[in-house]
């Protein structure tokens, strides 16, 4: 398949010490991309929404979760972890393909141990998003309170592996943002109330301020490679081609429109932050399109279905997530671009993952 031409090849070598204070690792990663030399990635650490959240929602009082079958049937052991996909998330894929770990673990995951938090997790919160009134919705994680989590990783951190090799993991790391689909979906088009407070280009430069005042708070804890995912083509999911996408279930245009605008912002807004951050390396990427792509022309990408879900949503695809109880799965997952009417599979994120990390991974250093 095309995309598989894209695929790095990337190997790592992890060091260890050890002292009755603190644990040092030391990876070196080589790649088929030219990087600078010595550069190292010690550890990924990601924030956003349920396209990479790990299970952080599992044990919060809201109904955004997926600790359930079927999800998770393609994952190590067919355990449904709270990601919401049949198998690995984006946080997982690039982390694995950095040479890092294998797969990132939630924050709030109580198996987390204190070599996992070295090498990096996730504290994003499925259902959260760039308007502070997204998470409060559904009762999840808002990006702040990703960001004290975040703070009390640091002090944990220091007590692990002492405040010196704290500061340079936290430098030398890949900080991921990935988040604004449901601000666009679950919010601003569907809350009648913020449609009459805004219309779509007020509403995008709230989400781009919010996602920038972001970015520049990572920065003062200490971030300093920071990669920012632009929104996707939020109406093509299968969900909104239900709700929003007319008897022919096409794809919402104007969630489309509005998530284009965002995105044209924020890597405006980004480009400006960066220039202003001395040693910052703050890069956006461009999701929008290949994605819109692979649902456009699936069978180029090797699937052959992008207009629904494999997971039990039936043909309407009204329901978002899989039900625990009542939901049947595809015969063949490989077929389909989507896991749930929300949410990719697997082989798509892949699909997605692959290519861009080819094209952006040097603008990181």
């Amino acid at each position: 398949m095309e995309f598989l031409s894209s695929r790095l090849t990337i190997m790592s070598y992890c060091f260890y010490s050890t002292s009755v204070l603190f644990l040092t690792v030391v990876c070196t990663v080589s790649s088929l991309v030219k990087l600078p030399p010595n550069v190292t990635i010690p550890a990924l650490l990601v924030f956003g929404d349920s396209i990479v959240d790990a299970g952080n929602n599992n044990d919060l009082e809201t109904l955004v979760k997926s600790n359930f079958p079927p999800y998770g049937k393609d994952f190590e052991g067919g355990i449904p972890t709270g990601r919401f996909c049949n198998g690995k998330i984006p946080s997982d894929i690039i982390a694995k393909e950095l040479g890092i770990k294998d797969t990132l673990p939630a924050y709030l995951d109580p198996a987390v141990l204190p070599q996992d938090l070295i090498t990096g997790v996730t504290f994003a919160s499925s259902g959260s998003g760039f308007d502070p009134l997204t998470p409060k919705l559904v009762s999840v994680l808002s990006l702040s309170d990703q960001l004290e989590h975040f703070k009390e990783y640091i002090g944990k951190l220091k007590a692990i592996i002492g405040e010196e090799n704290t500061i340079f993991t936290i430098r030398n790391s890949l900080f991921l943002v990935v988040a604004g689909s449901d601000d666009i979906a679950n919010t601003y088009f569907t809350l009648r109330a913020r449609k009459l407070q805004y219309d779509v280009p007020a509403y995008t430069d709230l989400m781009a301020n919010s996602a920038s005042s972001f970015a520049q708070e990572l920065y003062e804890l200490g971030a300093r490679r920071i990669v920012v995912f632009s929104a996707p083509p939020v109406g093509c999911v299968p969900s909104q081609r239900t709700l929003a996408g007319g008897a022919e279930r096409e794809c919402a245009e104007n969630f489309n429109e509005a998530a284009k605008l965002f995105n044209s912002k924020l890597s405006k807004k980004l480009d400006s932050l960066g220039s202003s951050l001395p040693n910052s390396s703050l890069v956006y990427i461009d999701v929008y399109n290949l994605l819109l792509d692979i649902i456009q022309k699936p069978q180029k990408y090797g699937f052959q279905v992008a207009d629904k879900g494999c997971c039990g949503t039936g043909n309407l695809e009204v329901a978002v997530l899989c039900n625990q109880h009542t939901s049947e799965t595809c015969a063949d997952v490989s077929d389909y671009v989507f896991w749930d009417s929300y949410h990719p599979t697997e082989k798509a994120y892949k699909a997605l993952v692959y290519p861009l990390l080819g094209k952006y991974l040097t603008k990181f250093f």
